[in-house]
């Protein structure tokens, strides 16, 4: 979209939070005014720079980038009002400008600041981030729903999804990565609700996680090995534990000259090597067709001659043909999945894969399930926001009717320190799993010190 158009429709949507027919309509303007004096300022400018931009030449344009070319206008456009701005007032009128053309409007301050992790909009006039694992308010508003409709459709048209009445759900992703949930009316009461999980502009390193506390030195040793030995494994947590995050960083130990197939939801691994094919679904037309599942990226992902399958999150019925994946050849595949302990992340598997329509008996699941996973990797957000990889699970195999677990490394947490912060250590239960052959196998030989049944 050409600078001019952008500028027209931005303005198009200041005018609309301005000029309402209605009473109440009129109400909401006052009581926005109020919140942000400059908002008729704001549309008088972008008003003057479209015309503005109207004028130029091609060969006055020639030279400069957008953002410079918006920002030079918009600063003269400023700069002739005869109202008294303080000088910071004036900065942040034209940032603001700015964003609304060519950023993400209110929030991209929010999105330049590496300290917040998530940004969630709960309607126009209520907006948290999380930062350091906390949630806390700001003091960012929309003028109104129209308003935030406008940006979850900025996010949205450039990746060829919809979001409208019919279709009131959508996942998306910003240019940086970022992960973003968007929920409108009828279903979100309160107006349309926007989630975005914020990815770090260089992607976490193992002695990042060392450093933020999530693991041991002695697991991530383990797990280096465990990567590079090829077993399958599957990061088990809930919502907000750093799933991802820690799929980014296993994914790092992948030899370079392996070729890895990834597949999500919507694209978000941040997967270094050079040979990398990332696959994302599709969600349907507005007819309702031409969707394009997980479970269909995975079955065709088998004939791309993947070395390593990487699935962002299995919910459903793609777990069957993950697990069948990794039963035939398809060693050192990683996925992520939604549970409270390594044993609920089983019993979630064999619901998943009753899900994918097969009438299979319970025990030929957990045999599919016990011989296809070989390590789980539990992890936890604490109270204090902290996150933690709680256990370092080895699937045994069956006995009887029962998948047999074996923890290797637990987080073992004594309590809570004056300032909020929960206390506990990393502890190996000293137990060499049954793969140690499958390692050494693999040219890979772990010292007994790490699995030496102390604290670190």
């Amino acid at each position: 979209m050409s600078l001019l158009k952008r500028l027209e429709r931005a303005r198009q949507e200041e005018q609309a939070g301005v000029k309402t027919p209605s009473a109440m309509a009129a109400r909401k303007t006052e009581a926005a005014a109020r919140v942000d004096p400059y908002s008729k300022l704001k549309v008088k400018v972008h008003q003057q720079v479209v015309e503005t931009l109207g004028k130029l030449k091609p060969e006055d344009k020639a030279g400069q980038s957008v953002e410079t070319q918006l920002e030079n206008l918009v600063s003269a456009a400023v700069e002739q009002e005869t109202t008294l701005i303080p000088h910071t007032e004036k900065k942040r009128v034209i940032a603001e400008i700015v964003a609304e053309a060519v950023g993400f409007g209110p929030i991209q301050p929010l999105l330049e600041d590496d300290s917040i992790s998530e940004i969630m909009i709960n309607g126009p006039k209520q907006v948290y981030v999380e930062r350091a694992g906390k949630l806390e308010p700001t003091g960012v508003s929309f003028r109104d729903d129209s308003h935030v409709l406008h940006l979850i459709e900025k996010i949205v048209a450039p990746l060829g999804r919809r979001i409208d009445e019919g279709m009131p759900m959508v996942d998306a992703r910003l240019p940086d990565g970022s992960r973003v949930n968007a929920v409108i009316p009828p279903l979100a009461l309160n107006g349309p609700t926007v989630t975005i999980r914020k990815f770090t502009r260089d992607p976490l390193t193992c002695d990042d996680l060392l450093n933020f506390g999530t693991w041991s030195r002695e697991m991530a040793v383990f797990l280096e090995a465990a990567v590079k030995g090829r077993l399958n494994i599957i990061v088990s947590g809930g919502t907000g534990s750093g799933k991802t995050t820690t799929l980014n960083v296993l994914s790092a130990f992948i030899p370079d000259d392996e070729r890895i197939v990834t597949i999500e939801d919507a694209a978000e691994l941040q997967l270094r090597q050079e040979h990398v094919v990332p696959l994302e679904t599709r969600p349907p037309n507005i007819e309702g067709k031409g969707a394009i599942t997980i479970r269909d990226l995975v079955r065709n992902s088998l004939r791309m001659r993947p070395e390593r399958i990487v699935v962002g999150e299995v919910r459903g019925g793609e777990a069957l043909d993950m697990l069948q994946a990794m039963n035939t050849g398809h060693d050192g595949s990683l996925t992520t999945g939604h549970a409270n302990s390594p044993r609920d992340m089983l019993a979630r598997l064999e619901t998943m894969v009753l899900m994918a329509g097969m009438d299979l008996p319970v025990r030929a699941i957990r045999e599919q399930i016990s011989s296809a996973i070989d390590l789980i990797v539990q992890q936890s957000r604490l109270r204090d926001g902290s996150r933690k990889i709680t256990h370092l699970t080895e699937v045994q195999g069956m006995e009887g009717e029962v998948i047999v677990l074996q923890d290797l490394f637990v987080f073992e947490q004594s309590g809570v320190d004056e300032k909020g912060h929960c206390r506990g250590q990393f502890r190996s239960t000293g137990i060499r799993p049954k793969f140690s052959e499958q390692l050494l196998a693999s040219g890979i030989n772990l010292p007994p010190s790490v699995f030496s049944p102390s604290s670190f």
